[in-house]
């Protein structure tokens, strides 16, 4: 899901060998090739467009300048990142995210939620979950104003196709629940700059866990704020429905009209209630992240052995491999937990697997990697190189 592109460089080199005499006495091209290879440099240097430079294993060290709670339960903060030089940061597009590496070894990986058009910051928000994995209540506890933290990408596995421009759609409908509202956030800034129809819902448990709700308000007229307490003729209205998501519906057929492309961010529930109810739907565009595990599908129960303790594990068909090993290694690195990051690859040492990742090639799989996260045994019994 995730494609490390190269960067394309353009080096200055010497001419082909049958331009070399000329190039060699011709005083212009001395005189070009002398400048630029003096300019080119200290431009890059000089440059108000200089940017944050990477390290070799692609990580980059950027500094917290702004921190602000933006949900009226003070469960959800943003931090706003910088270029401890002032230079700009690389570019990104809506629905990237970043690889945040924690002060404890933890990554957790965060969408982007400011304004892609803004080249001197990136803007992330963590919703607190006190039973997680640690990740969110570290950078409430521990991460504040001022201080230097690395990160990893931008890295995009939800872009944004406009009507005209890679889709077919001629409308865009945004669904956001809770903390799935920082990957929307910047689409329907792109949506509303390229004069699109669009529009959107934002659900949640309450008024008070929405984050952002001050910044939505300047979209009054395209988005329905709908939460799930509000009250109804028999007490708070629940859930959504699948109409009140997907917006109106044709009132000659009763069903969602065609045209429409959706993007959805939110938990596994309701992602996996659109897509049934759209199944039927070729007319229709979904797309849509997670930001919990896909439930398991057709699995089955195996063991999981230990290398290094003969440890055995059950891991239970319902349940993930990452999850079962966890009981035993609480400390096993992992982040997205969907199969695309690589976060928390681990070695076979031997036993069939039944790889659901996106990212390991043939090679690497034939030589015992395996994404514990997503991926499983392909018999009774897996023995890992831990």
């Amino acid at each position: 899901m995730n494609q490390h592109a190269h960067p394309h460089t353009t080096t200055l080199t010497s001419p082909p060998p049958h331009l070399y005499g000329r190039w060699r006495h011709d005083p212009v091209l001395v005189f070009g090739t002398a400048f630029a290879k003096v300019w080119f440099p200290l431009w890059r240097n000089l440059s108000p467009l200089h940017e944050t430079p990477g390290t070799e294993d692609g990580v980059t060290v950027v500094q917290v300048v702004d921190r602000q709670v933006v949900a009226e339960d003070e469960n959800v903060v943003a931090l706003t990142l910088a270029n401890p030089d002032g230079g700009v940061l690389p570019r990104w597009y809506a629905g990237a995210h970043l690889d945040l590496l924690l002060p404890s070894g933890r990554m957790r990986e965060y969408s982007l939620c400011g304004d892609p058009a803004d080249r001197h910051t990136y803007r992330i928000a963590v919703r607190r979950i006190p039973d997680g994995g640690g990740g969110s209540v570290e950078v409430h506890d521990g991460v504040g104003v001022g201080d230097l933290i690395q990160i990893k990408g931008p890295r995009n596995a939800f872009p944004i196709s406009l009507p005209g421009h890679g889709s077919s759609a001629t409308r865009l409908r945004f669904i956001a629940a809770g903390i799935g509202i920082t990957p929307i956030l910047p689409m329907i800034t792109a949506a509303e700059r390229f004069g699109l129809d669009w529009s959107m819902i934002y659900t949640g448990r309450s008024l008070e866990s929405i984050p952002f709700r001050d910044e939505v308000a300047r979209f009054a007229d395209r988005i329905t704020i709908r939460t799930d307490d509000a009250p109804g003729a028999d007490g708070p209205v629940g859930v959504p429905t699948m109409t009140e998501l997907l917006g109106p519906v044709d009132p000659e057929t009763g069903r969602t009209p065609s045209g429409l492309a959706v993007y959805c961010c939110g938990p596994t529930a309701l992602l996996e209630n659109l897509r049934t109810h759209l199944a039927d739907r070729p007319d229709i565009e979904l797309h849509y992240e997670r930001f919990s595990p896909p439930p398991v599908e057709n699995g089955r129960e195996f063991t999981a052995t230990i290398a290094s303790t003969g440890r055995e594990i059950t891991v239970a068909a319902d349940e993930s491999l990452l999850t079962a090993l966890q009981r035993e290694l609480p400390d096993l690195p992992y982040s997205c937990r969907q199969g695309f990051c690589g976060t928390c690859r681990q070695h076979t040492v031997s036993g069939a697997v039944d790889h659901r990742d996106n990212i390991l090639t043939e090679p690497e799989r034939e030589t015992g990697q395996i994404l514990p996260c997503v991926s499983r045994a392909g018999g009774d019994r897996l023995v890992l190189d831990l």
